[in-house]
Formats: C-alpha cells, sequence, structure tokens
C-alpha cells in the first residue's frame, strides 16, 4: 500500500486527530486511515436500505387528515 505524507499540519488539528484517536481507541494513523475510508464520496455510493414508517396515531393513517398549526408546534402562529 502506498504511503501519504501530510506535511505543515497546525498544532491544533493534529491534537484534534490524536484525541478522535484515543476516543475510538485507536492509533492515529488508523484513524486517519479511517477517516479517508469513510469519506463523503466513499459514502455516497453504498445504498441505504428504505425507511419503513410506523405510525402510532390512527390519525397518521388518514392521509386526507389535515393538522391546525396549533396543534403540530402548541401555539397561536406568531
Amino acid at each position: 500500500m502506498p504511503d501519504v505524507v501530510i506535511r505543515g499540519v497546525p498544532a491544533d488539528v493534529l491534537n484534534a486527530l490524536e484525541h478522535r484517536a484515543a476516543r475510538n481507541n485507536r492509533s492515529l494513523h488508523n484513524e486517519l486511515l479511517q477517516l479517508l475510508i469513510d469519506s463523503p464520496e466513499r459514502r455516497a455510493k453504498k445504498t441505504l436500505p428504505p425507511l419503513a414508517l410506523n405510525t402510532a396515531s390512527p390519525k397518521l393513517a388518514n392521509p386526507d387528515t389535515t393538522w391546525p398549526r396549533e396543534e403540530i408546534y402548541g401555539d397561536d402562529g406568531r
């Protein structure tokens, strides 16, 4: 596996990364590697399972039901 060297990392950034690695029980190397693996571009390629909605109120089961703002937010709209 090729190596990557990053120079000039600010001390506060390095400190935060070291604390993050310690919280996750990882070495700094493994924490940085995991951050790269979990990058947003790589995460976007993973498909998520469909969401299921379980309703607890009969009012939610009827799609024609309307709720007034007061009932949703508990105020008079001001």
